[in-house]
């Protein structure tokens, strides 16, 4: 989206969740960072009287709530001028389903944690609120802020590397090998919550932004896979719960190409490592979230190009018809790395967009160009709950 012309009114932002942890500190800065959005209330806890005290001591002032049902009965009775204009949900996983739903139903556009919920049904739930109400909606997938990551969906979909024949999406992380070494971890202390693990948490975790990065650039979608889910670290976990710390499924995608959705929490080494790499009839691309503001392309029978941010130039022979949108796209001067708060920036100003959009009744829809919509967080789930059907029946193959 191109930055806007005037200075409008900012959009007021209300928070569930995130009483504690960095992700709450990411979205208020995200929200922040275009001075077109603040935050002006927040339910930051589960717990009544630490909600309020979390909210009083907020840095700025902001109108605190004993939870997130005494916020949305609050918003009900406001004029449209008064309402929060969304809520961004930061609870944990299990409990993202109930205040989502609520704020729907009241009208209030949601942008919600990933993964979307624990459970496809309440996804789907979710779902079919968000299309009776046509109401936007964004699952916080971040890294699909990242500019390169939009530069390559164009790349991938303008047919630059023909058809695509293969892709690898793998993100490797370390912590659950790491902290296995920490007094207390077997005890179920960290990281797991028993009352809240379920199968398939790797996949949850972390598989869903790769199979998202995976969907967000080649413009395909799994039609069956087949899964191994293990567990390499003993948790101290419960028998009755599986825990798989390491997640793997071979793919059979839309166009008849083949794709691996990789995922682990054992990989020493790897601290916040996503990572695509697309193979196609005429070339491939190269992207890793680490070193996001780069982009690697290869094609037969020339040298390998890398692009950056503000480094894309339509007479280069690459490229032709960049997108305006693309290009018009706010970002700090070229050369000056951008991050993961801008990523998230760039989530929240294309929300926003889309939420003026509801409130002018202008809104026809978000269509995933921008941001994770209710329908790329419904398919997270769907993929997920087939991996665990996979690897429970003897990694068989299963179609979505």
């Amino acid at each position: 989206m191109s930055s806007m012309s005037s200075s409008p009114i900012p959009l007021k932002v209300a928070i569930v969740g995130g009483s504690s942890g960095f992700i709450v500190n990411a979205h208020q800065k995200a929200i922040f960072m275009d001075g077109t959005r603040k935050v002006v209330a927040a339910a930051l806890s589960s717990n009544p009287e630490r909600a309020l005290q979390t909210a009083a001591s907020w840095p700025y002032p902001i109108k605190g709530y004993e939870g997130f049902d005494a916020m949305v009965n609050s918003e009900i009775g406001k004029s449209e001028e008064d309402r929060i204009d969304y809520v961004v949900i930061l609870t944990p996983d299990h409990a993202h389903f109930e205040p989502a739903k609520r704020f729907l139903e009241a009208g209030i556009p949601v942008f919600c944690e990933k993964p979307l919920t624990d459970n496809l049904s309440d996804s789907e739930a979710l779902k079919t609120i968000v299309n009776e109400k046509q109401i936007p909606f964004c699952v916080a997938h971040t890294y699909l802020g990242h500019w390169t990551s939009r530069l390559a969906r164009f790349i991938v979909r303008s047919g630059l590397l023909g058809e695509v024949r293969w892709s690898d999406t793998n993100y490797l992380q370390s912590h659950v090998a790491v902290r296995s070494t920490k007094p207390g971890f077997r005890e179920g202390k960290l990281p797991f919550d028993p009352s809240t693990v379920k199968s398939g948490n790797c996949g949850f975790s972390i598989a869903t932004h790769a199979l998202m990065q995976l969907r967000f650039v080649t413009g395909l979608e799994v039609e069956s896979l087949n899964a191994h889910l293990e567990n390499f670290v003993e948790t101290g976990v419960p028998e009755a719960y599986t825990q798989d710390d390491h997640f793997t499924a071979y793919c059979s995608m839309s166009n008849g190409g083949k794709a691996l959705v990789r995922a682990t929490q054992i990989a020493i080494g790897h601290k916040n490592d996503l990572r695509i790499e697309v193979n196609g009839e005429r070339g491939s691309l190269r992207w890793s979230q680490e070193d996001s503001d780069k982009l690697v392309v290869s094609l037969i029978d020339q040298p390998d190009r890398i692009y950056y941010r503000g480094g894309v130039h339509a007479n280069d022979g690459f490229f032709e018809d960049l997108p305006e949108d693309l290009m018009a796209e706010p970002t700090i001067p070229w050369g000056h790395s951008e991050g993961f708060h801008d990523a998230f920036a760039r989530l929240h100003r294309c929300f926003e967009s889309d939420v003026r959009a509801y409130q002018s009744g202008e809104f026809k829809g978000a269509d995933g160009s921008t941001y994770a919509t209710i329908e790329d967080g419904v398919a997270g789930l769907r993929f997920v709950e087939k991996a665990v059907e996979s690897s429970q029946s003897g990694n068989a193959w299963v179609a979505l």
